[in-house]
Order: structure tokens, then C-alpha cells, then sequence
């Protein structure tokens, strides 16, 4: 169905977010689909999909690679903005272990870069719109079983720097914040014995994203609330 909605989505060259660029476009979303360096399966589905697929190059971590999307789209021109970066972090996880540079660099990949993107692409998405970070629910304080310290921690950090910019960026606009738990889904870092594909996992968080409305939640693919 034909569909006049945009979506912006960083972090989409391969597994959940190229799956989110593809549920989207299927829905009639104009997708602008991001990628840190030129890959062949976002190319691939944005050929599939065209127009519907437009791909631009962001990395969360040089703010100067998506300064220039503020002239590309203007103020309010996005109905939803998906911000999917993440990695796992130093192969130990270990707090105890961990350099200085092993914290730093998967402290701004997963927390402060997502969330200072967010903070300067915020004006581009219209009053009432939707800004999605994805997450984990090894990021929940309250369900933590320990261990995987680094990439917990991270997850931690996001969560509550998004609830942060709901209060004060977002929530005076009406634009709702989500907290994305997509799940234990069959990627590189989920593995393939995982539970849920990548066609479950974007299904279930486009309906998320579409039916989003004010405020922040922390939520799983299905629509789920989880512990903060």
C-alpha cells in the first residue's frame, strides 16, 4: 500500500536493520537507510525496492557524517527515526579486565554516539513522530543475571540517556521515545541458534514504531514492557 511515511534508519547494512529497511519499504515507507562503507546487501535491497530504498552514509561515532542530514531532510521531515548501532565490545566482557580504550570505544558506539545522534537529528523528525534506539534487554538493571559486563553496561547507559531525551527533548513535542529490545534474533551477534529471525524481529518492531504514541517505553519486539 502506498504510504507517504518516512523513516530514517542508522545502522541498516546488514541484519536487523537491513531487515528493518525492508519491512518498512514493504510497507510503503520511504526508507533512508544507513551505512558506515558501501556493502553489497543494502545495495541489493534498495535495487529491490526501489525507490523506496535510499541509502546514505552515517557512522554514530563522527558526528560529522550525518551533520549534513539536517539539509537533506529539514525540520520535521521524518515521521521516524531508527537509531541501530551497537556492537558487543571487547571479546572478555570482563569489568575487571577492560583498558580504558576497550570502555571507551564500546561506551560511544552503543551509548553516547547513538544518543548524541539522536539529540541533533531529534528536530528532523516531525511533532508526534517516533525516535527508536535499539537496545537489549541485557540492558534492564532490574532482569540482570551479571556477567557480559561490557555490553550491559552500555546497554544501560543508552537506556537511560534515551529516557533522558524523552523528558527533554522529545515529550514537549509529542514525539514518543522507544527503548528496542528486538529479541534473540539469528544475526552475527545473536548466532544461529537463536530464537527468532530477522523477518520476526523487524516485523514486530515496524509494528512497534507504527503504533507508538507520546512518552518513553522500554520495549521488546512484540510490544512487551520491560523492567527499567
Amino acid at each position: 500500500m502506498a504510504d507517504d511515511r518516512t523513516i530514517l534508519i542508522i545502522g541498516a547494512s546488514r541484519g536487523i536493520g537491513l531487515g528493518l529497511a525492508r519491512e518498512f519499504a514493504q510497507r510503503g515507507w520511504k526508507v533512508f537507510a544507513s551505512e558506515r562503507s558501501e556493502g553489497d546487501a543494502l545495495h541489493d535491497a534498495a535495487e529491490e525496492h526501489r525507490p523506496r530504498i535510499e541509502i546514505v552514509t552515517v557512522d554514530v561515532t563522527q558526528p560529522d557524517s550525518y551533520e549534513g542530514l539536517k539539509g537533506k531532510f529539514g525540520e520535521g521531515a521524518l515521521d521516524a527515526i531508527i537509531v541501530n548501532a551497537g556492537i558487543s565490545g571487547a571479546s572478555h566482557q570482563s569489568a575487571g579486565q577492560a583498558s580504558a580504550d576497550e570502555v571507551a570505544h564500546v561506551m560511544m558506539t552503543n551509548a553516547f554516539g547513538p544518543a548524541r545522534l539522536a539529540h541533533k537529528l531529534l528536530p528532523l523528525v516531525k511533532d508526534g513522530g517516533t525516535l527508536g534506539l535499539m537496545t537489549s534487554r541485557m540492558g534492564s538493571i532490574a532482569d540482570s543475571s551479571g556477567g557480559y559486563e561490557l555490553y550491559r553496561t552500555s546497554k544501560v547507559a543508552q537506556n537511560m540517556l534515551a529516557k533522558g531525551i524523552a523528558e527533554q527533548q522529545a515529550n514537549p513535542r509529542g514525539i514518543a521515545v522507544r527503548s528496542l529490545h528486538p529479541g534473540w534474533v539469528q544475526t552475527d551477534m545473536g548466532g544461529p541458534h537463536a530464537k527468532i529471525t530477522v523477518e520476526e524481529s523487524a516485523a514486530g518492531l515496524a509494528d512497534v514504531i507504527e503504533n507508538a504514541e507520546g512518552g518513553y517505553r522500554f520495549v521488546d519486539y512484540s510490544g512487551e514492557e520491560l523492567p527499567f
